[in-house]
């Protein structure tokens, strides 16, 4: 969702900030803006529409300064347009924030019978005014900024800068992600390190509750008791042009070719010839997984898809596991097994409905935690008793594709570790393995299917809706198929399992609902076949991705697309190619923005 960049320097930090902006557009936004220290003017401009917009209206009026804070929008409170843009402004503080301050309306009464006039529609606003309050009564910006933030309910990142105070900026956190960025005399903030690849790769990551405050180079940190505190200093991986396009058209279409060395870099160093190393999960992995009866898995969208497959593969090899839509874990009682371990997947890491989640499960007694994350400083990584991360790089695309593949197969390494205490034999381990190191090749097959998708995605070009079908493990592999098809193209899809069609949704078929199906060659593949044949029946047309084996051919009505043969195990991870492949050329198609479609975000970081 929003972004935050702020940096202060000894030369214009405009550039710094607009290069910071245009690596955050993927989190996704409606409007931009910045605001600049100029001597002893506050100089703010803002824009709806892509940071482009901003670009323009900078051009036209140019501006700089040596400190500087800068924000990309994603619309909670107030309608997308210029007048709520960040950064919002009080007197002389100008200030940006992600997140949601949930007790707003009693803040804007209290200010405005204090005489504050409000100038937008945001929650935000409250924040600046309250700052500017404190900084009325004599309080410095960083003193500000902490007795502001005692006053606020809700998950929020803020940072701040004032003319009063020309070399300092200020942030503080609760609930959404902020770091802060370590430069040769000068130093920045950010919601996401990704923003500041270009300037700097040392980085310390704010705790909930902390405040900091840059003043030149020199950057002083307090808790949420007000100790000063040293927070550790990180050093990133992440390569400047890791998140550039190269010779895609779009950023999805990269990313779903990466899949086969994304899934490679996610086994480097996992597995051996014959087994899987434990050991990754972290130093205590061995004895957590001892103490495992049964697994919880908590995740979003197509996260939860993913583990949704896992609970399939956990259970075959006899652990018990649940698998529950983080919005929805905290809304109605649980009873935690014995033994239990909580399992989060989030591929950012800040992913708010999942770390509300994780902390819930902690306080009804799940004791045990561990995260399938893709960002090794989130939130989710630092609250989880073990990790272990999905080397998928930089996933831009809103609608995940490497992301997934990754979770896969890192929870088909869980698979393995918990399915040793559990009655998998040795030969079967050997078998997964075996499986998992033949994956990125087998994926790199899968994806010479695009152009023979391409060609088919032509029928969908006056479609407004469509219907996927699948069974077993691959029920989600069919729900995540829909969600990658009415998130990029907008076309309404919706997934069932197959032996399901019966009981309602067959009613919707008729030659105008195109009917996906997905049919690898397994013990309920035959019964597929008859869910296959009921939708011929009512005149419905049908295509279907089944593995070249299977026995199901073309006919009128019925288009195959046939898939190499692969092992059940990690059938569900090749037949996500094709479907993504699928959503992505109908996207094309329909001529939608594929990479930042509408009203959606990358990373929710609020509820």
């Amino acid at each position: 969702m929003c972004g935050i960049v702020g940096a202060v320097s000894k030369k214009d930090v405009l550039p710094v900030l607009m290069d910071g902006l245009r690596r955050l557009e993927y989190r996704g936004y409606d409007s931009s803006g910045v605001a600049l220290i100029d001597g002893a003017e506050l100089r703010r401009t803002r824009a709806v529409g892509k940071v482009r917009e901003l670009e323009r209206v900078l051009e036209a009026h140019p501006a700089g300064g040596t400190t500087g804070i800068a924000h990309t929008r994603w619309a909670t409170h107030g309608a997308p347009s210029e007048r709520n843009a960040h950064p919002q402004v009080c007197d002389d503080v100008a200030l940006v924030c992600n997140g949601i301050i949930e007790n707003h309306d009693q803040l804007r009464r209290e200010q405005r019978a204090k005489g504050f006039e409000f100038q937008s529609d945001t929650d935000t606003e409250v924040v600046v005014n309250q700052i500017a309050d404190f900084m009325r009564e004599g309080l410095d910006l960083f003193d500000a900024m902490r007795a502001t933030c005692r006053m606020l309910e809700g998950a929020f990142a803020l940072a701040a800068v004032c003319v009063s105070s020309p070399r300092r900026l200020v942030g503080a956190r609760r609930g959404s992600p902020l770091i802060v960025g370590l430069g040769d005399g000068e130093a920045y903030l950010a919601s996401d390190i990704s923003a500041l690849v270009s300037v700097t790769r040392d980085f310390m990551v704010l705790e909930n509750g902390d405040v900091a405050e840059i003043d030149g180079g020199n950057v002083r940190i307090t808790d949420e008791q007000g100790n000063v505190v040293e927070r550790a200093v990180r050093h990133s991986t992440l390569a400047p042009g890791a998140a550039e396009l190269g010779d895609y058209r779009h950023y999805m279409q990269k990313e779903i070719f990466e899949q086969g060395q994304a899934v490679s870099d996610t086994l480097e160093g996992r597995i051996s010839s014959r087994h899987m190393l434990e050991q990754v999960f972290g130093t205590d992995a061995e004895a957590v997984f001892d103490r495992t009866k049964a697994v919880q898995i908590i995740a979003c969208g197509t996260s939860f898809h993913a583990g949704l497959v896992a609970r399939h593969w956990l259970e075959r090899f006899g652990v018990p596991c649940n698998v529950e839509i983080a919005s929805e874990f905290r809304s109605r009682p649980h009873v935690v097994p014995p033994g239990a371990l909580v399992v989060t997947i989030s591929q950012s890491g800040e992913t708010i409905d999942t770390l509300s989640a994780l902390h819930h499960a902690r306080e009804i007694g799940f004791t045990r935690s561990l995260t399938i994350c893709n960002v090794a400083e989130s939130s989710m990584v630092r609250d989880c008793d073990l990790s272990l991360l999905t080397h998928a790089g930089p996933e831009i695309g809103v609608a995940s594709t490497k992301a997934f593949t990754t979770q896969l197969t890192a929870l088909l390494l869980l698979t393995i570790a918990l399915g040793r205490r559990h009655g998998m034999s040795e030969a079967e381990e050997n078998e997964i393995v075996a499986e998992l190191r033949s994956l990125p090749g087998r994926i790199e097959h899968a994806l010479q299917m695009d152009q023979s998708i391409e060609s088919l995605a032509e029928q969908f070009s006056d479609k407004q809706h469509a219907l996927f079908l699948g069974r077993g493990m691959h029920y989600p592999i069919a729900m995540e198929g829909a969600l990658k098809l009415k998130e990029i193209s907008y076309i309404h899809a919706e997934a069932y399992a197959a032996g399901e069609l019966k009981h309602g949704p067959l009613a919707l078929v008729d030659a105008n609902m195109p009917v996906i199906a997905v049919a690898p060659n397994n013990r309920l593949l035959e019964k597929l076949k008859s869910n296959i044949q009921e939708v011929r029946a009512r005149g419905g047309r049908l295509l279907v991705f089944a593995d070249a084996r299977s026995g199901i051919e073309q006919d009128d009505g019925v288009q195959v697309v046939n898939v190499a043969p692969v092992n059940d195990l990690i059938s569900p991870i090749i037949y996500t190619i094709p479907l993504q492949l699928l959503a992505y050329h109908v996207a094309l198609i329909k001529g939608t923005d594929v990479d930042k479609p509408r009203n959606l975000a990358k990373s929710v970081t609020v509820e």
